[in-house]
């Protein structure tokens, strides 16, 4: 399929509400990777936007979307507690998802999803839900322990990325790999810390979410994914 490139604003059904997200589709676009944000962050994060450009250069479409609505957000800028109902933000996500399946220019392309601290989690419970549809999942700076029983559920290969220096959500992550049965890796970047602000460091999230997208979520040619490995 050929879609426009170039990024473009759509307005995403998602059960009861309509979220704002960032499409962007490149021509040929061989899969699309959703972000799910978290922990008050938003579809404008640098970090998340710098690795879906990496991926667009991949030939990878990409769909950066709020998981909550303006009004709940500006609520959660307050109290803090949306950003950790990872159930919410799952059924979110799930939502566009099928949205996904339908929408003329996307409907052809499997889905795979990348997570950001609470988003991680959410990603791993959608994943669960939707084992047909979601191809490939990784989590950088993530909290998959939130993700409870779903990560015994998850069939899509996934790939954690923690910063060597984010001590605490190191042994979070440790403890919810034991947990995942499908396909994994654990990859600790040196030195990096909680938003891989280091030199470099994002760099290197960028390209370990290429590769695992490039192995796991696009077919060969034989209508298979890449050969899988476990980590």
């Amino acid at each position: 399929m050929r879609g426009e490139a170039g990024e473009r604003l759509v307005h995403v059904s998602a059960g009861s509400v309509t979220l704002e997200g960032n499409l962007v589709l490149p021509d040929d676009a061989r899969g699309i990777v959703v972000f799910a944000h978290g922990s008050g962050s938003s579809r404008l994060s640098p970090r998340n936007r710098s690795v879906a450009q990496a991926l667009n250069e991949a030939t990878l479409a990409t769909l950066l979307i709020d998981l909550l609505t303006p009004q709940e957000a500006e609520v959660d800028l307050q109290w803090a507690h949306l950003r950790f109902n990872v159930d919410l933000l799952a059924e979110r996500l799930i939502g566009a998802t099928d949205w996904l399946a339908q929408y003329p220019d996307t409907h052809l392309l499997r889905t795979g999803y990348f997570g950001a601290s609470t988003g991680a989690a959410a990603a791993l419970i959608a994943g669960a839900e939707r084992p047909q549809r979601v191809g490939a999942i990784v989590s950088r700076g993530g909290r998959p322990d939130l993700a409870g029983p779903a990560l015994t559920q998850v069939r899509a290969p996934t790939l954690l990325i923690v910063g060597g220096a984010d001590t605490a959500v190191i042994e979070l992550n440790r403890t919810a790999f034991m947990q995942l049965r499908g396909h994994k890796q654990l990859v600790i970047i040196p030195a990096a810390t909680h938003l891989f602000e280091e030199p470099g460091a994002l760099g290197q999230v960028a390209r370990l979410a290429r590769e695992w997208f490039e192995r796991y979520l696009i077919p060969t040619a034989a209508g298979m994914t890449g050969a899988p490995t476990r980590g």
